[in-house]
């Protein structure tokens, strides 16, 4: 991995995200399974190939009783798998019902979600831009919500979900394929037996075109995953924060297109100011990486 080029680390994250934001129309063809057997197929194979990669590196397992199976690990990575099932689930029920636009937002606006977090939780301090910038959104978001309650509801469990997601993990040992293994062997004793017990009233083994796509489902959760764990401390923090806007703008394009979604007066001016505020934030975010801190008053 050290060998790896900035060109090449940019070309990973590219590659992750365009992955992430094409996501919903591999979901799609997963039908007629039902959200719940998709979410178990993903965590199931997730877990069956990150197994295998990490069998592949032979980096050893000594990281397991250091980094999980201690007394302030442990719970941190329950919750944090309990998290991000919920936040697949969602994601996956939003899409197979016709909610691909209001996904969309939800990742839209979780880099704020997750900022605001920082605040109430960590006790992190916002610049005067970032504060205008969030306060944008808000009222793009209280826009939004004056036509739509229901779609926002799926919008704001994704941010919420994901964000709370992102506060366990924040002080985790652990590299992205780790916590992923880990996670996903957390739920697969939840998932394996509900699979099991669907037997032929599943999806799995009737059709070959189907029951390959629910395999690649692994494979589509883990390597993006992967892509991102090996681009991003290679990358500077204003081409991660850009890039992570691809994402939610493929999801939205694709939920007025492919979908065929339809999108309101009232949502397209909310999304306009979620948009706007989303820019000043991450605009004013860059330039204070960028600037060198000053030295604090001996």
């Amino acid at each position: 991995m050290s060998e790896i080029s900035s060109k090449q680390a940019l070309a990973a994250a590219s590659a992750a995200y365009i992955t992430w934001g094409f996501l919903p129309p591999f979901l799609a063809a997963l039908q007629p399974a039902s959200p719940l057997e998709i979410l178990a197929h993903r965590i199931v194979w997730s877990f069956v190939l990150v197994l295998l990669a990490l069998l592949l590196l032979r980096g050893g397992w000594g990281w397991l009783r250091s980094s999980v199976f201690t007394r302030r690990a442990l719970p941190s990575l329950l919750a944090a798998s309990a998290l991000i099932g919920t936040n697949w689930l969602i994601y996956i029920w939003a899409v197979n019902n016709q909610h691909v636009v209001e996904a969309s937002l939800g990742y839209f606006i979780n880099p704020l979600v997750i900022v605001l977090l920082g605040v109430l939780l960590f006790g992190e301090r916002l610049s005067r831009g970032a504060q205008i910038g969030g306060a944008i959104v808000l009222v793009g978001v209280l826009i939004i919500s004056a036509g739509s309650w229901q779609g926002l509801g799926i919008s704001l469990a994704l941010a919420v979900s994901f964000g709370l997601y992102g506060v366990v993990k924040k002080r985790s040992q652990l590299t992205a394929l780790q916590g992923l293994l880990v996670e996903s062997a957390f739920l697969t004793p939840l998932a394996l037996p509900y699979l099991l017990w669907l037997g032929p009233a599943g999806q799995f083994g009737h059709n070959t075109g189907l029951t390959v796509l629910l395999v690649m489902a692994g494979a589509v959760t883990a390597l993006p995953l992967w892509f991102f764990a090996v681009a991003a401390p290679r990358l500077q923090f204003g081409v991660l924060g850009v890039l992570q806007y691809v994402s939610p703008t493929i999801q939205f394009l694709l939920g007025i297109t492919f979908f065929g979604e339809h999108v309101s007066l009232s949502y397209w001016i909310g999304l306009v100011g979620v948009w706007i505020g989303s820019a000043i934030y991450l605009v004013m975010t860059i330039r204070s990486h960028q600037q060198p801190e000053a030295l604090e008053p001996t």
